[in-house]
């Protein structure tokens, strides 16, 4: 029987096996995917309008898939929360936080354009840093929620993963008028109830273990593997055909029934990343 699988966290690099690895996803099973931009090594980053080049790479893989394949896919564009870090060392702190602000608004212009359908990966370091870059981090996050209000999308965000995370950021995206099933936590701990996520939307690594401790407390909430795309790694963070291949056996093995399948694979992207406005 056929399914939809949507893998929600999906890289690929023009260095990389790109189309190759999008093919054999879809020969597994799959049916679409959120392609979530890189700090591509073709771009370097030495002042804002370097971003919309990134941008515009994201765009062509795009562009690349839907011609060679039938999948279906969702762009997230957005600056890379970690280059804060390199950006501050080399311009300062006020300057690099302008240079991701600045970033984050064309990103947006692409989202308004209709060219994608989020911003992402935003957020802050998932690691301990000085807290000056948490404070420019939070702020600069605090913009592309306002800016994914203006335009009625989503923001997948890349963070820590402590108790207070899920709170913080909702906290964030009520400041910035966001509604916070919006927020996409990516990379999530199977934190799936309302008291868990305070109502942002989880988006968990597609391991069994993963998979089996959210389906214990509920369906409400995505899947992916955060395949990189490194020629280096072939199947860092997971093999790019894991997620079809982890929802038919699932399936098979009664674990998932065709609900829940439906319910994290179509029904939770459609509506999150189809725009209303």
């Amino acid at each position: 029987m056929k399914f939809p699988a949507y893998d929600n966290h999906f890289h690929m690099s023009p260095s990389g096996r790109n189309i190759l690895a999008a093919k054999e996803y879809e020969s597994a099973g799959g049916t679409g995917f959120t392609l979530v931009t890189l700090p591509y090594e073709e771009v370097q980053i030495s002042e804002p309008s370097d971003f919309l080049k990134s941008f515009k790479i994201t765009l062509s893989l795009a562009d690349k898939v839907r011609e060679q394949t039938n999948l279906k896919i969702n762009i997230a564009v957005g600056p890379y929360p970690i280059l804060l870090i390199p950006l501050a060392e080399r311009y300062g702190l006020k300057k690099a936080e302008q240079m991701l602000i600045t970033g984050m608004e064309d990103a947006a212009k692409l989202v308004a354009d209709g060219k994608a359908s989020a911003l992402g990966e935003i957020g802050r370091p998932h690691f301990l840093v000085d807290e000056d870059i948490i404070v420019a981090s939070n702020r600069i996050m605090l913009r592309g929620m306002e800016l994914a209000h203006e335009n009625d999308c989503p923001v997948i965000i890349h963070c820590e993963s402590e108790s207070y995370t899920n709170k913080s950021l909702v906290d964030i995206a009520k400041a910035a008028g966001l509604s916070a099933e919006k927020v996409i936590k990516h990379s999530s701990p199977p934190l799936i109830t309302l008291e868990e996520t305070y109502g942002l939307t989880p988006s968990i690594p597609a391991s069994r273990s993963s998979i089996k401790n959210a389906l214990s407390k509920g369906n409400k909430f995505m899947i992916e593997t955060d395949f990189v795309d490194d020629p280096k790694r072939p199947t860092f963070v997971m093999p790019a055909t894991t997620v079809p291949k982890r929802i038919n056996g699932f399936y098979q093995s009664g674990i998932l029934t065709k609900e829940q399948i439906y319910r994290m694979c179509e029904d939770i992207p459609d509506s999150l990343y189809s725009r209303h406005k």
